[in-house]
């Protein structure tokens, strides 16, 4: 009795050591390359912090509003490679000059993805993917670069501002209201 009861116990110990080991944490900065499938992308050093909070600017005769918050262990899928990772997710509000709101993911359950993907602490900035409005129109990189306590440089390139009559139904409105522009300031509310 005692023989399986040890050999059960050094075999559950070995598979909750395992399991363990299976999910790995890295610091936020770990190149997209380097981290292995199921591991953790941590902020530890709280990096993302600073950029929490909700941000105005005026651009073209619209009022754009940016609501930055911070998600934890969120899941990214990238085909062969799956792990988690805190990251910034933004969410946002255009208005034209009458107020009438153009787009809104806030408070409306768009499938647009707009979260970071890579920090440079050196440079006070990150990167963040957005995916585009319908049909993927749009999809690219923005920067956001911290000024101060308060202010936000934005730069945004889409890779994508295109349709085609085979990419999309002509009825789907794939109007680009984010700001297609290079150090438009934010500031924080």
């Amino acid at each position: 009795m005692k023989i399986a009861y040890r050999k059960t116990l050094t075999v559950l110990s070995l598979f909750i050591s395992f399991i363990s080991c299976s999910a790995q944490t890295l610091p936020l900065y770990t190149a997209l390359e380097n981290i292995p499938n199921n591991a953790h992308v941590k902020d530890t050093n709280n990096e993302l912090i600073p950029y929490i909070g909700t941000y105005k600017a005026n651009y073209e005769g619209k009022e754009i509003t940016l609501f930055i918050t911070k998600e934890e262990d969120k899941f990214f899928d990238y085909g062969d490679q799956k792990f988690f990772r805190d990251a910034l997710v933004v969410k946002y509000i255009i208005k034209n000059s009458g107020g009438t709101i153009l787009q809104d993911t806030k408070n409306n359950n768009l499938d647009i993805d707009f979260n970071s993907t890579k920090i440079k602490s050196t440079q006070n900035s990150v990167i963040f993917f957005y995916s585009g409005t319908n049909c993927s129109v749009g999809w690219g990189d923005v920067y956001l670069k911290k000024i101060n306590a308060t202010q936000i440089s934005w730069e945004y390139r889409p890779n994508d501002i295109v349709t085609t009559a085979a990419k999309c139904p002509p009825t789907l409105d794939t109007t680009i209201y984010l700001p297609e522009t290079k150090d438009l300031i934010f500031t924080k509310q």
